[in-house]
């Protein structure tokens, strides 16, 4: 038992007083302090040896290019950058940053650690493969190198994730009907309760949408064998060209392994991250418009914000300062242009501020 202190006797030649004659109660409580001593001294059973382990690194690498959130990918914009940890690497981080810049040719700015995956069915074979995934965010620039390094919007995996301009018809015309069936297709009038009531919450059937429960959303779709990668997994492999899948269903571009899985973790992250902690000015340029803010925060969340009460928010925050210039790409009169006051992080921690995400 963890916490317990140690045993500092041997319990088979430890001398003890003769104890006086004990009623069948005692004798029986005896014996079972005896056992449950003995299987404290125990020894440890040898470690078994499993499968060989590898580490996989994984990036999200995240930005925002004219209004739309964008995702770096390879390999025919179907995998995340990646590449397994190496005893050369002198860290997790350091392999991920050599990595990624082998494969796309673009250096990583900020990173954070996002999520290990570990299920056991994600190497194949012999091979246990553990993913650390990271979420990186940065300004687009063009990606190069062999791997087919290009950005692509991460509505294209997820279109159901996208209400800037109301709920996308894809919901109403495939999800609705088709998450109805799979609740009907029940073994119990309980289950295909849950089932519905799952469903009803993640895609805001019966209540408002909440934008940050991405992971939850895709989850329910591959249990509901909606997705493609749900049917590849279940037949072993893909059964059909994966392009053709993705014309078919509807149901956003597919991925390998679970990149798209992990892809959502990494979105569901920096949505709900945006509400407390200014991590969206790491993909702003150096001087921007209020508008572009609000544009850029709007694309991450898929929501639109309150115009006024998010500049009021912005400037009750102190988090930017006026440059003193006007941008003229407004398309009306000037606007003014800001800049991020970097200083703010050092003079005091950003928590509890809530960003002002319509619920309409």
């Amino acid at each position: 038992m963890i916490g317990s202190p140690p045993i500092c006797f041997n319990a088979r030649t430890a001398i003890r007083p003769e104890p006086s004659p004990a009623s069948g109660v005692e004798r029986k409580t005896d014996m079972l302090r005896e056992r449950q001593l003995s299987a404290r001294i125990a020894p440890t059973p040898p470690v078994q040896i499993g499968r060989p382990v590898a580490a996989d690194l994984i990036a999200v690498l995240a930005a925002v290019t004219s209004g739309d959130p964008r995702v770096l990918t390879i390999q025919d914009q179907r995998a995340l950058p990646s590449g397994p940890f190496e005893l050369a690497h002198r860290s997790m981080q350091s392999g991920l940053r050599a990595w990624v810049e082998r494969q796309t040719r673009l250096p990583l700015g900020y990173v954070e650690q996002l999520y290990t995956f570990a299920d056991k069915d994600r190497g194949g074979g012999e091979q246990r493969v553990i993913s650390i995934s990271y979420l990186g965010l940065t300004r687009e620039q063009p990606a190069s190198g062999e791997f087919e390094a290009s950005w692509r919007s991460w509505y294209a995996y997820f279109p159901w994730e996208d209400h800037r301009v109301g709920p996308p018809p894809v919901i109403e015309d495939v999800l609705l009907p088709r998450l109805r069936a799979w609740a009907e297709d029940s073994f119990s009038a309980r289950i295909a309760h849950d089932r519905w009531q799952r469903a009803a919450s993640t895609f805001g059937f019966d209540r408002a949408w909440n934008e940050e429960l991405v992971l939850q959303r895709y989850e329910l779709l591959y249990e509901a064998g909606l997705i493609p990668e749900a049917e590849r997994d279940d037949a072993g492999d893909a059964p059909r060209d994966p392009a053709a899948i993705d014309a078919v269903s509807g149901m956003g571009r597919a991925m390998i392994l679970d990149h798209r899985r992990i892809l959502a973790t990494g979105i569901a992250r920096l949505r709900a991250k945006i509400k407390y902690h200014p991590v969206v000015f790491e993909l702003m340029p150096e001087t921007f418009t209020l508008l572009q803010l609000q544009r850029c925060v709007e694309a991450l969340a898929g929501r639109l914000v309150h115009k006024q009460n998010f500049r009021r928010l912005i400037e009750q925050q102190e988090l930017v300062e006026e440059t003193g210039e006007t941008s003229q790409d407004t398309g009306g009169r000037p606007a003014k242009l800001f800049r991020f006051r970097r200083e703010v992080l050092a003079e005091r921690a950003i928590f509890g501020t809530k960003l002002p995400i319509s619920r309409a």
